[in-house]
């Protein structure tokens, strides 16, 4: 792929962070930290910052699996975030390489579609099960999830971006 002018080259992603930052976005969102509809949701910060930059490695099993285990955790609808994350997932498949030709701002302006549309998701799939509505508080989720997305973007890609001045004593 031709890279966008300006942008720095980055080296290959370890699998290993990638695993870690998605563990640490799932213990955060089981942080009982009394859960209100407008509270940005991690991991689904985490998985579209995935999908977009790494959607060979971070697919829709993955995302199935963390949502079974919100699902467990926060007692919902067994499936409820995992359709959730999967949908999320699947959207992102489709959009990552027209969003990887933006900066972070630009990417989070993109993206807040795709977050709107996850939170309908799962709000369309509470409201089948007999959930009531939460407030119209909860379209605030999405926006606080696109302007997170810059600083998702700025600490994800850090350990991936190469020294700018050369040293002879380093690879």
């Amino acid at each position: 792929m031709i890279m966008p002018r300006g942008q720095q080259l980055l080296l290959p992603v370890n699998p290993v962070f990638m695993g870690a930052s998605l563990m640490a976005a799932l213990a955060f969102n089981m942080l009982p930290l009394g859960r209100m509809p407008w509270m940005p949701d991690a991991l689904i910060v985490l998985l579209a910052f995935w999908g977009v930059h790494q959607p060979l490695r971070v697919g829709m099993g993955i995302a199935f699996l963390l949502g079974l285990c919100m699902d467990v955790q926060q007692s919902a609808l067994l499936g409820q975030h995992a359709l959730t994350y999967v949908a999320l997932i699947y959207a992102t498949g489709r959009i990552h390489r027209r969003v990887l030709w933006f900066r972070p701002m630009e990417q989070s302006v993109q993206m807040i579609g795709l977050f709107f549309m996850a939170h309908a998701v799962h709000l369309l799939v509470a409201m089948g099960s007999g959930g009531a509505f939460p407030g119209m508080s909860i379209f605030l989720s999405p926006v606080l999830e696109a302007l997170l997305w810059p600083l998702a973007s700025w600490v994800l890609l850090a350990p991936q971006r190469r020294s700018l001045d050369h040293n002879e004593n380093r690879p």
